[in-house]
């Protein structure tokens, strides 16, 4: 059975986010995985780095569990509004805090990178107000590559695939109601892909 670690990144319990990590969660348990859903605003942590990298910042309890949600994880999902280019400093802190150097990735002795994380996959589902075609040829996507080139796959995911919600601005009931179960139907799919064996740690 696949463990499936959901992370919803929004700030806001009655948001779109909240409702779209419920889907894809309940689509992957009937799928047959076994999921877990984090919802980052229920944590109790420190956001601030206050040293940077430089010093050591004690994990609070619930970043401990985080991380042993992490490594016990085959597939993690990533729910996330774009907010300025970016992801809420919710989710940004979360990041910043758990995935540690020396835990989540480590430098050779060359200089380049080795993610710790190795042998999971992961999808990255975010929500915004403006058109997709906007996001990636005239914005960049600069959240999708923050999250998915700059974080997951730094720590060693493969594998990871994207879903882009919107525009959420402005879109009624049914629209929204289509896009659950859009998600929901991807949590189902994603279930049934086989973990791999290679799984770090």
């Amino acid at each position: 059975m696949p463990h499936v670690l959901v992370i919803d990144g929004h700030p806001g319990r009655d948001s779109l986010c909240a409702s779209l990590a419920t889907s894809y969660a309940a689509g992957a348990r009937g799928g047959g995985a076994d999921v877990t859903v984090l919802a980052l605003r229920d944590l109790v942590f420190d956001p601030d780095l206050h040293t940077g990298r430089r010093g050591e910042q004690v994990l609070e309890p619930d970043l401990v569990r985080a991380q042993r949600a992490l490594v016990d994880a085959d597939h993690v999902v990533l729910v996330a509004p774009v907010w300025w280019g970016s992801v809420p400093a919710l989710l940004k802190g979360f990041l910043d805090r758990t995935l540690e150097s020396g835990w989540a990735y480590r430098y050779r002795d060359n200089g380049l990178p080795q993610g710790l994380l190795a042998g999971r996959t992961a999808r990255v589902v975010v929500t915004t107000d403006s058109p997709g075609w906007w996001l990636r040829v005239l914005m960049g996507d600069s959240t999708v590559r923050q999250l998915v080139r700059s974080t997951l796959c730094f720590c060693g995911f493969r594998r990871v695939r994207t879903t882009r919600i919107g525009a959420v601005h402005g879109s009624d009931e049914a629209r929204r109601t289509a896009w659950l179960d859009e998600v929901a139907g991807l949590g189902r799919r994603d279930a049934a892909r086989p973990a791999r064996a290679d799984k770090a740690m």
